[in-house]
């Protein structure tokens, strides 16, 4: 009998979203290093070129053996595998576990030349269950529908560039970076002059203007702390302004992760 993966990764809440290295988010005015492993859901997807695998876009443990992560960081015929406990990706720390992945679920309804369609989602399944420890945890998933005030305090995390559109490998960030955000409501995102009827009801805004999210960051999560002291993952990283990561009234757009449960539940 095939178990769901929402069903797969309910099981696992008890221990969900509780790192045991503590965030430091007390003085971050901008993205800056990370204190290390503590966001240890963040994993690091790396594609193959030739014989080497180079990081591509982040994504979230969500259950023992689910990521979730961006539809537009999956191409055809690509060959993926998934890093945890990463941290500084220029050294070897000791605490990495490498995982192949054994399933590709990309959202049926995701279209990569209508961005704006949504539905930005993958979820992979990997070979075996990582060792949860210190350094490799699990984000909770917030309730079905559940929608956060404007001007929510969240952080965004990951490797790529803090402030330029860059596509160059080289350029990204090799440790993983703290980026304060403020969740931005839809009605505001959604407002002329801001991003308009490019952002959907499933999509979530947050960050813009100093702090963004960036190359490299994308299909990572949007962690947001709930009233039980858990961190939740609210968002995957979707898509920036074309211009600027950084421009002004145009913030981060996330696929929304609460308007996703019933296609987590489908999938097996």
């Amino acid at each position: 009998q095939r178990t769901s993966a929402l069903a797969s990764i309910k099981c696992f809440l008890f221990g969900c979203g509780t790192p045991a290295v503590k965030p430091d988010t007390n003085r971050i005015v901008n993205g800056e290093d990370a204190r290390p492993h503590s966001w240890p859901w963040q994993i690091s997807l790396q594609v193959k070129h030739g014989s080497r695998y180079h990081h591509t876009c982040g994504g979230t443990l969500v259950g023992p053996r689910w990521v979730l992560t961006a539809g537009h960081c999956i191409w055809p015929g690509d060959v993926y595998r998934v890093v945890l406990g990463e941290h500084d990706m220029s050294v070897q720390e000791g605490t990495e576990q490498i995982r192949d992945i054994l399933r590709i679920i990309v959202h049926p309804a995701w279209d990569i030349e209508h961005v704006a369609n949504g539905n930005d989602l993958a979820l992979l399944k990997l070979d075996k269950s990582p060792i949860l420890n210190d350094s490799v945890g699990v984000a909770c998933l917030p309730a079905a529908g559940e929608i956060l005030a404007h001007e929510t305090p969240c952080f965004i995390t990951g490797w790529g560039n803090l402030y330029s559109n860059v596509t160059d490998s080289s350029a990204f960030r090799t440790w993983q970076a703290l980026k304060p955000c403020t969740i931005a409501a839809h009605d505001v995102c959604s407002s002329s002059g801001w991003w308009g009827t490019t952002v959907k009801s499933t999509m979530v805004c947050a960050g813009g203007d100093v702090v963004s999210g960036c190359n490299g960051d994308s299909g990572g999560p949007l962690n947001c702390l709930g009233q039980d002291g858990r961190w939740y993952l609210q968002g995957v990283t979707s898509f920036v302004s074309s211009l600027v990561c950084n421009e002004l009234k145009k913030p981060t757009v996330f696929t929304r992760t609460s308007a996703f449960t019933e296609w987590l539940s489908e999938v097996n």
